[in-house]
Order: structure tokens, then sequence, then C-alpha cells
């Protein structure tokens, strides 16, 4: 009886042990990417979430613990409700030029032109691989309104051109359009490569029961293709309010009258044009804060109706 008991629990052990060996492989090969998340996110995070209880310059040796004070003077700014409107604006913005209109020249490449799609996507990539500040500096001269070619143009044609960098509102729209031609090309590469996945007898069959074109679009392809559409969707908003930085930086500084200062803008102008650290870090953390609402938002009603299959 013992013989058989011994029997039993041997492989019961050999088990266990195999287990434990699994367990150790699988933590030491997740340690690597953990040390430098730990060291390149984590620990940045709590260091800034850390200076936004304290007042100082960067220059001082010591710093002064303020408390709130900093989150108190953010939210009591009379900028601070112009800046989150603009933030939000910029995302609207972003997402209609670099996620809805990817999705609608994809669909368009792939189910409508029949010839010449190479072409067409080489040329609609193409600036996505040229630095955003040489995009700027071509953008700044061909809209500039006294001596630019659109300026020409509309004198040719009896109009003239206002001055957009010192309009409220439409600096934003131009902003967003400096940006968005940089970040375009990838996305709607990405996007191609979606709906190109969806069944083309899928999309014949609706077109022979005499389906419009925009419902195939609305319908059939978007939900199809959606699991790469969420991936954009995250992406235009993560990549667009990084990028959309260089256009504000070089071309009006946050202004006119902070026209077009964001939260992403206002860390850099607090921290580096007014030394205040314990202000960035305050706006930084609500940047975060902001981001991980629209992931919520985004995992919680959008993540439900995604069609993985393609």
């Amino acid at each position: 009886m013992h013989a058989v008991l011994t029997a039993g629990r041997a492989p019961y052990r050999l088990g266990l042990r195999r287990s434990w060996r699994e367990r150790v492989v699988s933590y030491g090969l997740l340690a690597p990417a953990t040390v430098l998340f730990a060291i390149f996110m984590f620990y940045p995070l709590l260091y800034t979430l850390y200076l936004s209880f304290f007042d100082w310059n960067m220059t001082r040796p010591t710093k002064e613990f303020v408390g709130l004070e900093n989150y108190i003077s953010v939210f009591t700014d009379p900028a601070f409700g112009k800046i989150m409107g603009n933030t939000g604006l910029y995302i609207l913005l972003l997402l209609v030029f670099d996620f809805a209109a990817p999705y609608v020249f994809s669909f368009i490449l792939s189910f409508v032109v029949k010839k010449g799609k190479n072409f067409y996507k080489s040329a609609i990539f193409l600036p996505s691989v040229i630095s955003l500040v040489v995009g700027t500096m071509i953008f700044v001269w061909i809209l500039n309104p006294i001596s630019g070619p659109v300026a020409t143009v509309a004198k040719a044609l009896g109009l003239t051109v206002p001055i957009w960098s010192n309009t409220q509102g439409l600096v934003i729209v131009v902003l967003s359009i400096m940006t968005s031609w940089k970040i375009f090309g990838y996305n709607f590469i990405v996007v191609m490569a979606g709906v190109s996945s969806v069944p083309m007898e899928v999309v014949e069959a609706a077109r022979l029961d005499n389906i419009p074109t925009w419902r195939i679009f609305l319908n059939i392809v978007v939900p199809m293709s959606s699991s790469t559409g969420i991936y954009v969707l995250i992406l235009s908003i993560v990549t667009g309010m990084q990028q959309i930085f260089t256009p504000i930086n070089m071309v009006t500084k946050g202004g006119p009258d902070n026209a077009s200062t964001n939260l992403i803008y206002a860390v850099y102008d607090q921290a580096f044009g007014f030394f205040k650290t314990g202000t960035a870090s305050a706006y930084a953390i609500l940047m975060m804060l902001l981001f991980g609402f629209l992931l919520f938002l985004e995992f919680k009603f959008v993540e439900k109706s995604v069609y993985y299959e393609n």
C-alpha cells in the first residue's frame, strides 16, 4: 500500500516542480520589460505626481511643499477653460482628419477605385516619412496670407486670406491640418489593411441587393474592420496630441491669447517658459487623467461592439 501511495504522489510532485519552473521562467522573461517600464514609465509618472505638490523652479536646491495649491491655481486660472476647450477641439479635429478620413479613403481605394491603387497608396503614405518640422515650414509658406501660393490665387480671384495664426478658432483648424498631414498616411495604411480584409463576396452580395454604397460602408465595412479601427482610434488621439506640439511651438507659441494652447503645450510652457515645475506637473497629471478617461470610455462603450475575426 505504501508503495502504491508513493507511486501516486510522484507524478503530482513532478507536476508541482514543473509548474514552479515554468513560473520562474515566465517571470524571468517578463523581468526585463517590467524593469524598463518601471524606469521609463512608472517612475517618471510617480515623480511627476510628487512634483505636483511642490513649488520648485528647477534651479533651487530645495522644493517647497504646497499641497494642492498647484491644482487650485490650475483650476482657478482664467485660461484653464480655454485650454480645456482647445484640447477637446484638437481631439475632435484629429479624429476627423486621422480616423474618419482614412476610413473613407481606404473604402474608396479598396472597393470603388479600379486602377492606380498602388500610386494612390504611395502618394498618400509619402508625407508620413517627412519630418513634421519640414512639413510645418511648408504649410507656413503655402498659407502665408501675404505672399503664399494660396494668397496669390485668392488675390487673383478677388478674395483675401485671413491671418490664420492670429484668428481665434481658425488657428486650431490649421494646426490640426498640419499635424494630420503627417499622421494621415500611416493611419491610412493601417486602416487599409483592415478594410481590405473584409470579404469581397459580402460586398458584392450587398451590391446585388442594390444596397447603397454608403450603407455598405457603414453597415458592413466599418463593423467588420472595427478591430483595426479601434487601434487607429486610440492611435489618432495619443499620437495626434503628441505631434500637435511641434506646429504649436514653431508657429504660434500657444497664442494668440492662448487660442492654440492645449494641455500638452501648457505643460511645456509652465515648465520651460515660467519655470513653474509644480504647475506643469499638475497639468501633466490632468492630461494623464484625460487620456485615462478617454480609454475608459473606449473600453466601456466601443470595445464591446468590436469584430475581431478579421
